[in-house]
């Protein structure tokens, strides 16, 4: 361990810096407060001073994730003005920093309350969509038709949350889930031809077993040219009742 680090260097933010490292290196459930605290090289209890225990430490967590998201979008310059293009940009940049944290999706789908810096997000999303001519009424039900992919990933069929801790180690989870399928192919013959159709190599831009860019992207679209087409249908609407 290294040298105590003296109580008044420490902050929230290098405490949540240090779990975000703990979590990248060894997986979500190696993120404890005596873990992170050993990590700065000070006693566990002088970190209760900037985060209360486990459960705002997680939230932390998923305030960081987010936190680096919006940070993501900084760095990509101006969003595009049509709303199309504007919310692609935005889920995508999400994604980029759900592959670099693949623990992230577990995280934020576990989380017993919506952290602040969630709704920041989502009213982000709003206010795209309310500029790009969507009323309140179908922009609420473009938020529940994005769900998870407004923040960047999809959640997974065949991964199930029994193979460990959420977000702990995606690929091994994937693996035994595969496996369990192909266990199962007598009884699941089209699941299981259509996994060995599909699953393929894990090639760094993972969330699970089929969850690549281009999966997630071709969900996406489909998403935003169904919103186009049905806000389209309602402007039509509108106008001919005028």
């Amino acid at each position: 361990m290294s040298a105590p680090t003296a109580r008044g260097t420490l902050s929230r933010q290098r405490v949540l810096t240090a779990a975000l490292a703990v979590a990248d290196a060894d997986g979500l459930a190696a993120v404890t407060m005596r873990r992170v605290a050993g990590d700065l090289g000070v006693e566990a209890m002088s970190i209760y001073h900037h985060v209360r225990g486990k459960d705002a430490l997680l939230d932390g967590l998923v305030e960081a994730v987010l936190d680096e998201a919006a940070a993501e979008l900084t760095r990509a310059g101006d969003p595009p003005r049509q709303w199309r293009a504007a919310l692609r940009h935005r889920c995508l940049s999400a994604r980029a920093v759900m592959v670099r944290h693949p623990w992230a999706p577990g995280l934020l789908t576990s989380r017993p309350a919506v952290p602040p810096s969630a709704f920041a997000w989502f009213e982000a999303v709003l206010a795209i969509l309310v500029g790009g001519g969507f009323s309140y009424a179908l922009a609420h039900r473009a938020l529940h038709a994005l769900g998870s992919t407004a923040l960047g990933f999809t959640q997974e069929l065949f991964t199930p949350a029994a193979a460990g801790p959420a977000g702990d180690d995606p690929a091994a989870a994937s693996a035994e889930a595969l496996a369990a399928l192909s266990r199962m192919s007598d009884v699941l013959p089209h699941t299981a031809a259509m996994v060995a159709a599909e699953v393929h190599a894990h090639d760094g831009d993972v969330l699970g077993w089929c969850d690549s860019r281009a999966e997630f992207e071709f969900t996406l679209d489909l998403l935003l040219d169904g919103l186009e087409r049905t806000r389209r249908a309602v402007a039509r609407t509108s106008a001919a009742r005028a």
